[in-house]
């Protein structure tokens, strides 16, 4: 049973940083998409960036490119989302989420679906103005 555990969420004002970090357990292979979402109060949920643990680069929807960066530590099962030059529209309930994958292009389908199997209980950011 794969479980996600998020942590590192925060309140910080517009211009700040925060690091998400998200613990994940009960998988040992590559074959596996790991990304991070985000739903703000009244919005659907929408895709932030994900990754492919079996190699390739990682994916970032338009509101993460050039100020979000996702990365993961395969020693330490931990997924992390470095989000720089936060806005008050990056606040969301954030949750880190895992699918079993075959390929890139798996998980970008997936990811475009919001489609993941595995679902962490979420961090929330907010950012203030």
């Amino acid at each position: 049973q794969v479980q996600l555990a998020e942590s590192g969420g925060g309140s910080v004002q517009a211009g700040g940083s925060l690091r998400l970090s998200c613990a994940a357990s009960g998988y040992t292979h590559s074959e596996f998409c790991m990304g991070w979402f985000r739903q703000a109060l009244g919005k659907e949920r929408e895709g932030v960036a994900y990754t492919y643990i079996g190699g390739g680069a990682p994916y970032y929807a338009d509101s993460a490119k050039g100020r979000f960066t996702i990365s993961q530590d395969n020693a330490k099962n931990t997924l992390y989302l470095q989000m720089y030059n936060l806005k008050p529209e990056d606040t969301a309930m954030y949750y880190c989420a895992a699918d079993h994958g075959t390929s890139g292009r798996y998980c970008y389908q997936k990811f475009r679906e919001t489609d993941f199997v595995y679902w962490g209980q979420g961090t929330q950011v907010t950012v203030s103005s």
